[in-house]
């Protein structure tokens, strides 16, 4: 036991919190493993961690009990509340539970009046069914290096290998790798078995870690998410064509040019560099565009 509350298979009965299909809900209930996840998002003794989908508050618990500075959960489930505040009571002021949905809350919100200098983390087993929404929504932030310094999430094992997949890897390499590849160092940290989930997914799930990196390769993040969506958007496509819906006069000839790339390449032939030369071009491009 990592503290002195009832065991989680006895909470969950006690609120009647059978898990949700429809919230992407598979709880842990293995206090050895949701301390693993805490240890690897660590050390925490002066973070704040923003958890999302705490549930039960398996995972809650652990980020705590490894010493974690505080805990803002958020969690769109009214059932869970009653048993995160059991959470809560066990360790006061350290636990901050927030009813709603994480795509609609901004981190930058719940960090007013948090001026403590420590460092901000975010550590969840995400739900299912908004993961990759939700670490796109969080790479896609205007100011960079962001305010938090350390990404540690559960996902799929194929989202995961999306994540950090590079062009050696074309089945699992996408618009995500990319997107991952330019602002953050990625990678796979281990994998937790369908068993080790009530209920279990029919998928293998691995935790990986999201380091920003300080200085990405200047880009405008607008131009290359629209480059990336464009040229995986029609992947089986050579460039030259799927890039001519973002091309300024559908030249995409020109852009391909500009940026040093063969033009009967595909997108999974393409590195994370030669998308931001590809993004790079584009603006470039529209400029002259405006101006001619």
């Amino acid at each position: 036991m990592i503290d002195d509350l009832p065991p989680l298979r006895d909470v969950v009965a006690r609120y009647d919190i059978a898990p949700k299909k429809s919230l992407g809900q598979n709880f842990l209930f293995d206090l050895n493993l949701t301390a693993r996840i805490a240890r690897a998002a660590g050390p925490l003794d002066q973070a704040t961690v923003i958890e999302v989908g705490p549930g039960p508050g398996g995972l809650t618990r652990a980020l705590l009990a490894e010493g974690a500075r505080r805990v803002i959960a958020i969690e769109r489930d009214a059932r869970c509340i009653a048993a995160l505040a059991e959470i809560s009571a066990r360790y006061p002021g350290r636990l901050k539970v927030v009813e709603g949905d994480a795509m609609e809350v901004g981190v930058g919100a719940l960090l007013d009046g948090l001026d403590d200098g420590g460092p901000v983390r975010i550590c969840a087993n995400l739900p299912y069914n908004i993961s990759t929404a939700l670490l796109t929504h969080w790479l896609e932030t205007d100011a960079w290096p962001p305010m938090w310094d350390r990404l540690t999430l559960m996902f799929q094992r194929e989202v995961a290998e999306r994540i950090v997949a590079s062009p050696a890897q074309r089945a699992d390499y996408g618009r995500l790798s990319v997107l991952c590849g330019w602002r953050t160092k990625a990678r796979i940290l281990f994998d937790v078995a369908p068993s080790a989930f009530t209920p279990p997914p029919k998928v293998t799930s691995s935790v990986v870690e999201l380091v920003p990196r300080e200085k990405p390769l200047e880009c405008d993040r607008r131009a290359l998410f629209s480059i990336t969506q464009a040229a995986f958007g029609q992947r089986r496509k050579m460039l030259r064509q799927s890039l001519k819906s973002v091309a300024p006069s559908g030249d995409a000839a020109a852009l391909l040019d500009a940026a040093g790339i063969e033009p009967t390449r595909r997108a999974e032939e393409v590195d994370v560099e030669g998308f931001v030369a590809l993004a790079n071009a584009l603006v470039e491009a529209r400029s002259s565009s405006s101006h001619a």
